[in-house]
């Protein structure tokens, strides 16, 4: 009697580990996933399975999104912190991932480097979801562009503008842009570019470099940006604020971008730094609808990476 061969391991550790077609299925299953949170209906499909949750970067919204969206769909959850579990310090990376996904079923990581994470998911066993590295944070824009699509339909043929630092963030918005179909306009201080081979881009057909922040916002869709100092690099703090000081996204901005453009910032946001306050809690801004869209679509992705295709 033959056996059907096991299904490959998926894991979900940059922007790029899914396809175009994946990415339609994950946006409509979270647009589902939420109407049922919405509606407080019962939707369990990952009963009896467990998320091991890693964290050696400490996050509210990371913790938060993943551990209430496993309850929600039925699963329960492990918490490991830096004291609990350092990976590759007190044991080979290799030997914490055979053993975690030997007892689990499912492993996020929030960590610094991403080499961290690679080599934990080519041991494991279970899928692996980045839960955010120095190099990518791509849950925070599945979250982002599914927020876009909720209050503005596709994203394809779109102008997004980065303001800001060429951080892991800006990363991988440049990885979906070129998987996805839509433009970004860039605009980072000078010694703070991205790195196209850290993003690991084919072209720089979806992208465009602005040393003003105001011309990269003209004619945007979305505007959004993120903390000047990522955690990891608090020593470069008082540098990067004379550095960033004209890339605040301010009104001046917003109004050069299209009347109907959405801003977005993943959080924590510092009012009067990289957002004045009058962008961030003004009538464009959807960061809170954002910030709860990371729940729902980590839903989406948890159950793909587990179930497959599901249509429930």
């Amino acid at each position: 009697m033959s056996q059907t061969p096991p299904v490959p391991v998926r894991h979900y550790l940059q922007f790029t580990d899914l396809t175009a077609d994946e990415y339609a299925h994950l946006f409509a299953r979270a647009a589902e996933i939420k109407r049922k949170f919405k509606a407080y209906e019962k939707y369990h499909p990952l009963a009896d399975r467990t998320l091991a949750m890693i964290f050696e970067k400490a996050s509210t919204r990371t913790r938060v999104s993943f551990e209430a969206g496993m309850y929600q769909l039925g699963g329960s959850v492990v918490h490991l912190t830096t004291g609990d579990s350092q990976l590759g310090r007190s044991e080979p990376i290799e030997d914490s991932a055979r053993v975690i996904s030997r007892m689990t079923d499912l492993v996020m990581i929030r960590t610094f480097g991403q080499d961290k994470i690679e080599r934990f998911a080519a041991h494991s066993r279970v899928p692996v979801i980045n839960g955010l590295t120095n190099e990518f944070h791509p849950c925070q824009i599945l979250a982002d562009i599914f927020t876009y699509i909720e209050h503005r339909g596709s994203i394809q043929g779109k102008v997004v503008a980065w303001v800001g630092d060429g951080n892991n963030m800006a990363n991988t918005w440049l990885q979906a842009a070129e998987l996805l179909g839509f433009t970004v306009h860039l605009s980072t201080p000078s010694g703070y570019e991205v790195d196209q081979a850290v993003a690991g881009l084919r072209s720089a057909d979806s992208y465009k470099i602005f040393k003003d922040p105001e011309d990269a916002c003209r004619g945007a869709d979305l505007v959004t940006t993120d903390v000047w100092t990522s955690m990891g690099f608090e020593a470069e703090n008082e540098a990067r604020k004379k550095a960033f000081a004209e890339w605040c996204v301010d009104e001046a901005m917003m109004q050069v971008a299209k009347p109907d453009a959405l801003f977005m910032h993943c959080l924590p946001a510092h009012r009067g730094e990289e957002v004045s306050a009058e962008v961030i809690d003004g009538p464009q801004s959807v960061v809170w609808d954002e910030a709860e869209n990371r729940m729902h679509v980590q839903k989406a992705l948890m159950e793909f990476l587990l179930l497959g295709h599901v249509n429930a």
